[in-house]
């Protein structure tokens, strides 16, 4: 993770730079409100980072692509209530499918599911914080990193100290797999940002159930991952919503 932290923020300076935009981002560091406004935005997409990564290493799979499923009803009610979004009659039938869906997937999990609540908490926190910003997406994104990365540095030379540090010590594939990783976080990253600007809260969270649904799809079909019983029942009600939100959607826009 804190490799990702750091060769992401690599990826994103040298972006800049290239496209002759490196004033952009001075201009946006120049702001004490972008300051406070990113630093936050660091925090939380470093501790939604920190739990997948634990849920990953400690066999907290299900339970971490729970918390991605319950991420577009926490985003709809945010949208509804925070920044108020109207829905029409199909779009809430949408959302009520959805949370069903929801319902019976939680259904599986027998003890407070804390890795899929943070998860959920941490990244809408950062939705929030993305959509209110004035700064673009991409200096954004590198104002969040630059408050994170100095921890991540400290903590990969105490890595380094210790002996503990295989970066540069193993085949060249490997290496530059994790100086990819700047590139792989960056680009999603930086187009959910843009979203924030061109989209309904509420839309964009429910066309979150995109990723959970292709993790899911991987397990299945290449992983050979059972699906069956609650499962179907959840997915088969959450891809129902989510039909109901795209025909809601599509009538409003004929409508205009």
């Amino acid at each position: 993770m804190a490799h990702r932290i750091v060769w992401t923020l690599v990826t994103v300076m040298a972006f800049q730079i290239v496209r002759g935009r490196w004033q952009a981002y001075r201009k946006t560091w120049a702001s004490a409100e972008n300051r406070r406004a990113h630093a936050r935005g660091g925090v939380f997409v470093t501790i939604n980072w920190g739990i997948f990564v634990w849920a990953l290493l400690n066999e907290q799979v299900i339970e971490a692509s729970l918390g991605y499923f319950l991420v577009p009803l926490v985003s709809a009610a945010i949208g509804r209530f925070v920044f108020k979004e109207r829905i029409n009659g199909l779009q809430q039938t949408a959302l009520v499918f959805a949370g069903l869906g929801v319902a019976v997937l939680f259904m599986q999990v027998q003890n407070l599911p804390w890795v899929s609540l943070g998860l959920t908490a941490s990244w809408c926190a950062y939705g929030v914080g993305r959509k209110k910003s004035a700064a673009s997406p991409i200096s954004g994104l590198g104002l969040e990193l630059s408050f994170v990365a100095p921890l991540a540095l400290a903590y990969l030379g105490w890595l380094w100290w210790q002996g503990g540090n295989t970066f540069g010590q193993q085949k060249w594939a490997l290496d530059l797999g994790v100086v990819g990783t700047g590139l792989i976080s960056m680009i999603p990253l930086v187009l959910f940002a843009y979203a924030t600007k061109r989209l309904t809260y509420t839309s964009l969270g429910l066309l979150q159930y995109l990723a959970p649904t292709c993790q899911f799809l991987v397990g299945w079909l290449i992983y050979g991952e059972s699906f069956s019983g609650v499962r179907v029942i959840g997915f088969v009600l959450i891809w129902t919503g989510l039909a109901c939100y795209i025909a809601g959607t599509l009538r409003r826009a004929g409508s205009v």
